[in-house]
């Protein structure tokens, strides 16, 4: 039988401009990425220009950040904390109503579903984590050039901020990139991606109905169930294109 090791968990505090955000629970690889993401989705940056430094101690488990323009908790604070669903379980000051003044996702680009199918094959087969424990999420980012970046965390949505944090940071056009995640899409999942910009996300599992009602609304192609030559589109912009309709 083969053993393998544990997924590891660590709390991680996030300190900005020295006031402290939260703790979150997180996987304590590519946390740079993570800061860029999960603070580009929650609105307190608008590119990598505006953070001026990270810094993470591991004795402590907190990761410093400073912003280049100030940080007003008050503002922050004052609005409702919600609890995102799911392992790894973080926090988000957006609601359901913050989401629906996003911009709609506009992009020409198309995929063919086998394509996407090949790279979500690729994506699995490159998450050493997850190979390693058996227990890690992934989100995957396939470039104009069919390579792909992964980043893993013990949440998905944090493997999705990390991810989206990672394209931040090195210039990377969302409307050039297809975003694949191995967990479930749920609607603070959607609105991550779409805030960035992605036009087509590819999930291995379901798109919860919430989530779906907004990729609808925010023009998000989402194609569920991503598994051998099987998958579920969810929503239908053109931008995917069955070219294994009569064997799904």
């Amino acid at each position: 039988m083969n053993k393998k090791g544990c997924p590891e968990e660590f709390p991680i505090t996030l300190r900005i401009n020295g006031y402290e955000m939260a703790v979150f629970q997180l996987t304590n690889h590519d946390l740079e990425d993570w800061a860029y993401g999960y603070l580009f989705s929650e609105g307190m940056i608008a590119s990598r220009e505006d953070i001026r430094s990270i810094h993470y101690d591991e004795t402590t488990g907190i990761l410093e950040v400073s912003l280049k323009d100030g940080f007003d908790p008050e503002i922050m604070f004052s609005k409702k904390k919600h609890y995102t669903a799911g392992c790894g379980r973080g926090v988000t000051f957006f609601s359901m109503t913050d989401v629906k003044t996003f911009s709609k996702v506009q992009s020409e680009k198309t995929y063919l579903l086998s394509y996407i199918l090949k790279k979500r094959s690729e994506f699995a087969k490159n998450s050493p984590l997850y190979a390693e424990t058996g227990g890690m999420h992934g989100a995957c980012i396939v470039h104009a050039n069919g390579e792909i970046t992964v980043r893993e965390d013990i949440g998905r949505h944090n493997a999705v901020d990390k991810i989206i944090g990672h394209a931040i940071r090195t210039g990377c056009n969302p409307k050039e990139l297809l975003l694949l995640t191995t967990g479930r899409v749920s609607y603070e999942m959607l609105s991550k991606a779409a805030k960035f910009g992605f036009a087509v996300i590819g999930s291995r599992t379901a798109a919860t109905k919430q989530a779906i009602q907004l990729a609808k609304f925010l023009n998000v192609e989402v194609v569920g169930y991503l598994r051998g030559r099987m998958a579920i589109p969810y929503t239908s912009f053109g931008r995917v294109i069955n070219d294994l309709e009569e064997r799904i």
